[in-house]
C-alpha cells in the first residue's frame, strides 16, 4: 500500500466510504440529531504481534527478528454545526523489535496530536481534513523529528445504495513520496456482505448479526521515523540521524464483537508477508521473510 503514509490516507477513506454506505437498517430508523447518532468520546487500543522470521540477507548478517506494535488513541468531537465536527485528540504508537542484534532500531515511536474537521454520518467521517503533528522518533525527541502528516478525503455515491467512490490526498515531510493520492470503491452486494475495495486496507466484510462482523483483509502499513545511530553489518546501512520508513504488509482475517456496549472487541490473525526498514534517502533497506501475526483491539465510543 505504497511507499508512504498512504496507510493513513486510505484507512480514513475506507471509513469515510462505509459511513456513506451505512447499512440500510440505519436508514429505516427515525433520523436522529447529530448528538444522538455521533459519539463524542473515542477511545482505541490495539496490540499486534508478528513472530520471528529471517531477513532477506544472503550473508546472514541481519539474522532474524519479530515485532510488537502498541497503539493508544483518545479523541473528542466538538460539534460545529449540523453534521460538521472538530475532532481533537492524542495518539501514541510504538513498535518494539526483538531478535538478532544487527544494529537496526530496537523500537520506533510517536506521540502526536489528532486534529480534524469532518462531516460525520452514522458515527463515521464522510469527508474531512486532518493533521497529525508531533515527533516521530526512535529514542530522542528533537526538532528534526517533528513531522506534520496530513490528509483530505471525500466519499460519494456512484450507484445509489450500491457503489460508492472515495478519493483523497495526503502527505508529510518524511514520507516517500512526499504527497500521494488515495481512493477506491465500496460495493454493497447485500445488506450483510460487501467489498471495501479501498487500499491500503481492502477487505471482504460479512455481518453475521448486529453484533458479529467478519473480515478477510489486507493491510499495508507505512510510517516514517527519525532514528538515532544505525550501524549494521551492511556498509550502506551505517547512518546517523536518518529517516526510516517502516512498513508491515499483511493478509489475514478479523472478527469483531460489539455486544458489550460501548465496546467493540476485535481479534485477528494471519501472515505478515513483509516487514521493511526502508532508509530511502540512503538508498538502503532491510526486509524480512513472511511470519504469522495476531491482533487484539478494543474500541470504546460514548
Amino acid at each position: 500500500m505504497k511507499n508512504i503514509r498512504l496507510f493513513f490516507i486510505s484507512l480514513f477513506l475506507s471509513v469515510a466510504a462505509s459511513a456513506v454506505a451505512g447499512p440500510p437498517t440505519f436508514e429505516a430508523q427515525p433520523s436522529p440529531t447529530p448528538a444522538d447518532e455521533n459519539h463524542r468520546e473515542l477511545f482505541d487500543y490495539e496490540l499486534d504481534y508478528t513472530g520471528s522470521s529471517n531477513f532477506f540477507d544472503v550473508n546472514g548478517n541481519f539474522g532474524h527478528g519479530d515485532s510488537l506494535y502498541n497503539d493508544f488513541s483518545y479523541a473528542h468531537r466538538f460539534l460545529i454545526t449540523g453534521k460538521w465536527y472538530f475532532r481533537a485528540g492524542v495518539e501514541y504508537e510504538r513498535f518494539d523489535f526483538g531478535g538478532t542484534d544487527n544494529g537496526l532500531p530496537d523500537h520506533l515511536q510517536t506521540v502526536h496530536a489528532l486534529l480534524a474537521v469532518e462531516y460525520v454520518v452514522h458515527d463515521h467521517a464522510g469527508a474531512g481534513i486532518e493533521i497529525d503533528p508531533g515527533p516521530y522518533f526512535q529514542n530522542n525527541i528533537t526538532g528534526d523529528s517533528i513531522d506534520i502528516p496530513w490528509k483530505v478525503f471525500v466519499s460519494f455515491p456512484l450507484k445509489k445504495d450500491k457503489i460508492f467512490g472515495v478519493i483523497g490526498l495526503g502527505g508529510s515531510l518524511y514520507q516517500n513520496p512526499i504527497v500521494a493520492p488515495g481512493g477506491g470503491l465500496i460495493w454493497l452486494f447485500t445488506d450483510k456482505f460487501r467489498l471495501e475495495g479501498v487500499f491500503p486496507k481492502p477487505a471482504l466484510v460479512y455481518n453475521l448479526t448486529d453484533d458479529w462482523e467478519f473480515r478477510i483483509l489486507g493491510n499495508l502499513f507505512y510510517e516514517s521515523y527519525r532514528t538515532d545511530d544505525v550501524i549494521t553489518p551492511e556498509r550502506k546501512l551505517q547512518v546517523h540521524n536518518a529517516i526510516v520508513q517502516y512498513s508491515e504488509d499483511r493478509v489475514g482475517v478479523l472478527a469483531k464483537y460489539s455486544g458489550f456496549k460501548p465496546f467493540n472487541i476485535k481479534l485477528g490473525g494471519g501472515c505478515t508477508v513483509k516487514r521493511d526498514f526502508d532508509f530511502f534517502r540512503a538508498e538502503a533497506s532491510a526486509k524480512t521473510r513472511p511470519a504469522p501475526y495476531v491482533q487484539v483491539e478494543i474500541e470504546a465510543r460514548f
